[in-house]
């Protein structure tokens, strides 16, 4: 019982690291210890990037009077014909259609530097050699022999402005399809100032002698790779992911749908799609309560999809429908995200500790609107987590500086009965009783408060307003490794410091360990983000300050 309480500490060390390592492993499309290997990069080929993204072949898709799903007509790749691009810029966008499709092949966020190259912008949606993120839509139907205009149809972008000039607030970007089935469909994206929602209205006009029942999808497709200039020492979810209010938020692994066994709602009135990735993300939003269908599939190596199929209705001659939808692409600003779709929020992912990191990020963002500073305002917030977990870790100090004081005791007691185990053990328990030690009595607060700070440490590693927000002098940005390990070094010491404070526990191997371990874990830290480290050292000082203040009062040295 003695070293149970440091045993306990160094398991939950150990099993940090571990997933820490894991992580990293996976990360660099190595094995894992707990799941299968994830898929490796697709192989370079002639094909241009995406040019076989289609909705796959036996996609479910909503019928007209129900949840019923049914098999579609599925556009398939037709022979590469010359397409052009068209580009449109706004105040915080820079948007290329292609116009085959008129699909959104490229978007670079003006506001945000890129992590790889701070001199570059983000750049979210691409269709280069490198990598393959699109969004596209298009027309299918279940009635036989039938095509309708999909993402593989030229259409002809109609003529406008391309920039969003000075005083205006919205801008719009049109493609006209030929006629395909005797359906004709035109696509309308509106950008307006200052926002990352682009609503895009799609127009059936049925120019046949007949009926039609087209069916209109929203996709995203995206390569399996993560974002470039993802840390090697952290693991962020990057995928698809959807919502209904059935299932609530639900991410889905690239591997499973490898496999085939990704599992997911397939059909509802409500719900959205997603592409996920750090900091950022897009959405298809269709908030009107309207029969859908969902899939996910893999469209070629390395190439995936997730796809919302709503029906449109029965077209009589002539007729024209018009569909409204809004695509989202841009950063998880968690109260604008809030505001676009139920659950949209979600998509800043905290994993099982949401309901913790949530009111923790409230605090948070009220204490930089307060000092507006994004390094202060994590300052604060230790502070006060500090002030409301003073007496549990008044209690745990205590514990501690007892241990440390009756520490002499104890090795000259080991020492004593070091060949008569089960002596020492009795000879233990009695220093124990006549101290009033409880050798576990620092265990659960550090329990009790662990769940606190993990939680508070992935609203720091998810929160994108983190991003190229300044500290003080040299921490330019929170997001980033501090540039001169400054910050790191700090936390080491401080680390080293506060194991000082601890009683040095009486067998040397756990003696060795106990300054092993915290340094191991410290050095990682040189390579996380700024912000993180911040947050750490801070709650190391203050806890260094609180217990050196009780092992004073109780005059340990």
């Amino acid at each position: 019982m003695t070293d149970l309480r440091r045993t306990i500490l160094w398991v939950v060390f150990s099993v940090s690291l571990v997933l820490l390592w894991d992580a990293w492993q996976k990360h660099n499309g190595h094995p894992s210890m707990f799941s299968p290997v994830p898929p490796k990069p697709a192989a370079t080929t002639g094909a241009a990037p995406g040019a076989s993204a289609a909705l796959p072949a036996g996609v479910p898709t909503a019928a007209a009077g129900g949840a019923t799903a049914a098999a579609a007509a599925v556009p398939t790749a037709p022979v590469p014909v010359a397409t052009e691009k068209l580009t449109i810029t706004t105040d915080v966008v820079k948007a290329t259609f292609d116009s085959k499709g008129a699909d959104l092949v490229r978007l670079e966020l003006l506001k945000y530097a890129d992590a790889v190259d701070p001199k570059q912008n983000v750049v979210l949606f691409d269709q280069s050699a490198q990598r393959v993120y699109l969004a596209q839509t298009g027309l299918v139907t279940s009635q036989a022999g039938t095509s309708l205009p999909n993402h593989f149809t030229v259409m002809q972008p109609v003529p406008g402005e391309r920039a969003l000039k000075d005083g205006a607030q919205a801008l719009d970007v049109s493609f006209e399809s030929p006629e395909i089935g005797g359906v004709k469909l035109v696509k309308t994206y509106t950008f307006r100032r200052g926002e990352y929602t682009v609503a895009v209205k799609h127009e059936v006009r049925n120019a046949s002698a007949a009926a039609v029942s087209p069916q209109l999808y929203l996709q995203l497709t995206r390569d399996g790779n993560p974002p470039p200039g993802e840390s090697s020492f952290y693991f962020t979810f990057t995928g698809p992911a959807m919502y209904t209010e059935a299932s609530k938020f639900h991410k889905i692994e690239f591997k499973d749908i490898e496999k085939g066994k990704a599992e997911h709602d397939k059909a509802s009135d409500n719900g959205w799609v997603a592409m996920v990735q750090h900091y950022f993300a897009s959405a298809w939003l269709v908030t009107d309560k309207a029969q859908r269908a969902f899939s996910t599939s893999k469209v070629s190596d390395n190439l995936y999809a997730i796809s919302m199929v709503l029906p449109l209705g029965e077209l009589a001659p002539g007729q024209t429908r018009v569909h409204q939808a809004t695509l989202f692409a841009g950063p998880q600003e968690e109260k604008k995200l809030e505001a676009l779709a139920p659950g949209l929020e979600l998509v800043k992912d905290y994993g099982w500790l949401t309901i913790l990191s949530k009111p923790l990020f409230w605090l948070l963002d009220q204490l930089h609107k307060l000092l507006g500073n994004w390094g202060w305002a994590i300052v604060a917030l230790v502070v006060l987590l500090k002030i409301a977990f003073y007496a549990l870790n008044a209690h745990a100090y205590k514990s501690m500086a007892k241990m440390k004081a009756i520490n002499p005791k104890v090795m000259e007691m080991r020492e004593r009965y070091k060949d008569k185990p089960q002596q020492m053990q009795q000879e233990m328990m009695r220093i124990y009783r006549e101290e009033k030690v409880n050798p576990l009595g620092g265990c659960l607060p550090i329990f009790v408060q662990m769940p606190f700070f993990i939680a508070l440490y992935w609203v720091l590693l998810s929160t994108v307003e983190m991003r190229n927000a300044p500290w003080i002098g040299w921490i330019a940005d929170l997001s980033t490794k501090d540039p001169y390990f400054i910050l790191p070094l700090l936390m080491t010491a401080s680390t080293m410091f506060q194991t000082w404070l601890n009683p040095t526990p009486p067998d040397p191997v756990q003696a060795k360990m106990m300054w092993i371990m915290p340094l191991m874990f410290s050095v990682m830290f040189f390579f996380f983000p700024a912000g993180l480290v911040l947050y750490w050292l801070t709650n190391n000082i203050l806890g260094i300050a609180q217990q050196w203040f009780i092992n004073k009062r109780l005059g340990v040295g």
